[in-house]
């Protein structure tokens, strides 16, 4: 039961998981650069499932929180006019200064530079579309935007966007745009993840040997029950014959019907018959002495057995 628990427990965490891209921060717009004093949101909540997250930054090397102040910190961090000393740099979350996720750059251009590309600052998955756009400030007519990356021009657009379908790992790298009489963008990464494959097979195999150790111990314990059962039952069976055995022999002795006065009288002529056997050879022998005697032994007979005067006769 508890392995098929804990199988559950993994694929639920599992299927949670795919739902969030949980090792980054979520910036509001879903871009990593900005003009002056627009504004940015940076939230961590919800990231991996948990609350009290910290939004923390790193300017210029000094690492502080989003927040203003600590106790304000564990929350989004909004940012209503970005600016370019203040606001430009590294982004992350951090909990109890030990879990850590991944950051994301953000960029605030300054007054002098009227040009920014929209690239997206959360993982774009393989398989997915994307669209960078080449955006300039206060502009309201079409223009022609170039597109590099990794400082190579990689095509040009009249309406200012590029499309990369089904997007792969060669796809990252750093990317930029440029519009004639208006300047050049920054440069932002291009951060290309992929979905992690669902383990199907694993995940099959370990309920069916959770279920399997599962009916094994069902069934170990019904085993156990029976024979546990069956003993108690042999034990009562045995008391219940022990305590019945006197009174058998006594309903035994009763159900003999009683002896007959005709079987008592051949019993008591057997005996006599049998006395009469017995005592038919000391009837011989008295008789013997006694003719004996009428002859007129002249030998004394005093105190003498009659079985010793018999034999001294026979021989």
């Amino acid at each position: 039961m508890l392995n098929v628990l804990l199988m559950l427990s993994i694929v639920a965490e599992f299927s949670d998981s795919q739902t969030h891209d949980s090792g980054f921060p979520q910036v509001v717009p879903n871009r990593q650069q900005f003009f002056k004093s627009e504004p940015i949101t940076i939230s961590c909540e919800g990231l991996n499932g948990l609350t009290g997250w910290r939004v923390m930054k790193k300017i210029n090397g000094d690492v502080r929180t989003c927040a203003s102040t600590w106790e304000a910190s564990t929350g989004p961090c909004k940012i209503s006019n970005a600016y370019p000393t203040t606001d430009s740099g590294e982004y992350w979350c951090e909990m109890g200064g030990i879990q850590k996720s991944n950051s994301v750059n953000v960029t605030v251009t300054d007054l002098e530079t009227h040009v920014i590309l929209e690239i997206p600052a959360q993982p774009v998955m393989q398989g997915e579309n994307v669209t960078l756009h080449c955006r300039k400030k206060d502009a309201n007519s079409n223009y022609t935007a170039k597109f590099y990356k990794n400082g190579i021009s990689i095509g040009s657009s009249s309406s200012g966007n590029i499309m990369a379908p089904t997007v792969s790992k060669s796809d990252e790298g750093l990317y930029k745009c440029s519009i004639a009489d208006a300047g050049e963008s920054p440069e932002s990464w291009l951060t290309v993840g992929s979905h992690p494959t669902v383990p199907y097979l694993e995940i099959y195999l370990g309920l069916c040997i959770g279920l399997g150790v599962l009916l094994v111990v069902i069934l170990l314990i019904l085993v156990v029950v029976f024979q546990r059962n069956k003993h108690q039952q042999t034990i009562r069976n045995d008391t219940e014959e022990t305590s019945l055995t006197p009174g058998a022999q006594n309903s035994t002795a009763s159900s003999q019907p009683p002896s007959s006065p005709q079987t008592e009288d051949r019993a008591l002529e057997s005996v006599q018959k049998t006395y009469a056997m017995v005592r038919k050879p000391r009837d011989v022998k008295e008789m013997a002495a006694a003719s004996w005697l009428q002859r007129g032994t002249s030998q004394r007979i005093t105190s003498m057995d009659p079985d010793n005067f018999y034999c001294s006769i026979q021989n």
